[in-house]
């Protein structure tokens, strides 16, 4: 299974044609995928599945439907077991980018965490996941898959966001304010995260 976010609602890529009473589903290979999004975008529908009995199928049927744009980033650990985020469109996220051609996804991950916050001797660790969105540019809706690495940094020097990307800050987070910062973050990158991350905030809770 796979999912798939437009904005922050997932579409559930699978191989069951029913995965619960909330769930329309659509047959991948058949359905309008932008007529889709629209409806999605519109808020005309909020629970997606679609489904192809083979798991292989799912993401190849997808990126014929869809242009994709090859992405990578880094969730970046520092000595004192802090994050590295960047603050961006009103939003806690984590630096990635396109990447370039001929580039490996290793070294556009750590070009890319340079580019958008100044930090240096970065070093990949391990591969964390992937992750997929959907994105409108120049009009047309694309598919964007992002490829995340875990990394280290004992950078201690100043942090330099990339504002001709729009980002505003670049922070170092402990796990608390980690915590926060998810709140205020994307569903796609909380994917990312292990559970104790994702807690309810305190504002959250229902008294």
């Amino acid at each position: 299974m796979y999912k798939v976010f437009v904005n922050d609602v997932p579409i559930i890529l699978s191989t069951q044609k029913k995965v619960g009473t909330k769930y329309t589903s659509f047959p991948i290979k058949h359905v309008d995928i932008e007529k889709l999004i629209q409806d999605i975008v519109n808020k005309k529908i909020y629970y997606v599945n679609l489904y192809h009995k083979k798991e292989e199928k799912l993401l190849k049927h997808l990126k014929k439907k869809l242009k994709l744009i090859t992405a990578a980033g880094g969730m970046v650990f520092n000595p004192k077991k802090e994050i590295l985020f960047i603050y961006r469109k009103g939003r806690w996220d984590l630096p990635k980018g396109k990447v370039d051609k001929g580039e490996s996804l290793e070294d556009a991950a750590i070009r890319e965490v340079w580019e958008e916050t100044g930090v240096e001797n970065l070093e990949i660790k391990r591969f964390i996941d992937t992750t997929y969105h959907i994105l409108k540019r120049n009009g047309k809706y694309k598919l964007k898959e992002t490829y995340w690495y875990e990394m280290f940094s004992n950078y201690n020097g100043e942090l330099v966001p990339e504002t001709s990307e729009g980002i505003k800050k670049v922070k170092w987070k402990n796990f608390e304010k980690s915590q926060k910062a998810l709140h205020k973050s994307y569903e796609n990158i909380k994917l990312l995260f292990p559970s104790e991350y994702l807690i309810k905030h305190p504002k959250d809770r229902v008294s």
